[in-house]
């Protein structure tokens, strides 16, 4: 669960319900498409609540997707009852006073044709060792709502509607997520190097190599060792030539901010 903590945060009580419920979205977001683990609620025969720890990618919606074993007591709960929540929480020196959000619905099999299992195993390479064997699977969170706590007082639920990308219009950027993906790793780490340590204020450190791992026409996910930044869009992109554009928009920021 090594996502950051947002000091910056203001209590909902400060702000009208319209800024509240935008920002709550943004947090819930954020949450959604950084976290590499979450703790799996599932119901077992007697009706009793069964938690876990999985490991979690976003598929390209940004809904959870997990990579589960069929031999496993959660799955084989949800084999009987899909309904299910999923835990993510954000890391900070309080973890009750940072944001976490309970996620709930109904986890089923993955979608035909589902690009989860790239973004799954890119967040997670380990598991490309047991991704293939028989008994597992990769499944996905059908989200229908969101219970937001930031802290004591602060708190909010939102139906998944507003939550997961809209990729309406934007099917050229499907067909180029692979392409730029692996473009922007190959040839320019330097720019993701700086998205990570300029932009999103992540610490440069030894040894650690940034990466991009995910996009979609709201953003880009990044990763550096065993943590993954959300890199937001100043704008939607719904084309080939508008991904080239804000990303290098986003470089040129980022080298504004260099000393």
């Amino acid at each position: 669960m090594a996502l950051r903590s947002r000091a910056s945060l203001q209590p909902l009580r400060e702000e009208t319900m319209g800024e509240a419920i935008t920002r709550a979205s943004e947090v819930i977001r954020r949450l959604m498409r950084e976290a590499r683990f979450g703790a799996l609620a599932t119901l077992e025969e007697t009706g009793a609540p069964y938690a876990s720890l999985v490991a979690v990618a976003p598929d390209e919606t940004g809904a959870p997707g997990l990579l589960i074993s069929r031999l496993a007591r959660h799955t084989q709960n949800l084999a009987r009852d899909s309904r299910a929540s999923l835990l993510l929480a954000a890391s900070g020196a309080d973890p009750l006073d940072s944001p976490r959000a309970s996620l709930l619905g109904r986890v089923v099999p993955a979608a035909e044709g589902s690009d989860i299992r790239a973004r799954y195993l890119a967040r997670h390479p380990n598991a490309a060792q047991y991704a293939d064997f028989t008994d597992f699977g990769f499944f996905t969170l059908e989200l229908a709502e969101a219970h937001l706590v930031e802290g004591f007082g602060r708190i909010v639920t939102l139906p998944a509607k507003g939550l997961l990308t809209d990729w309406t219009g934007a099917d050229e950027v499907r067909e180029s997520v692979e392409g730029v993906v692996s473009h922007m790793n190959e040839d320019h780490a330097d720019a993701i190097a700086l998205y990570a340590t300029r932009l999103l204020g992540e610490p440069e450190r030894e040894g650690v190599a940034w990466r991009m791992i995910g996009l979609d026409p709201d953003g880009c996910e990044l990763a550096g060792g065993d943590v993954v930044r959300r890199l937001d869009f100043p704008q939607r992109v719904t084309g080939r030539g508008a991904v080239r554009q804000v990303l290098v928009q986003l470089v040129t920021q980022a080298r504004e901010k260099m000393p």
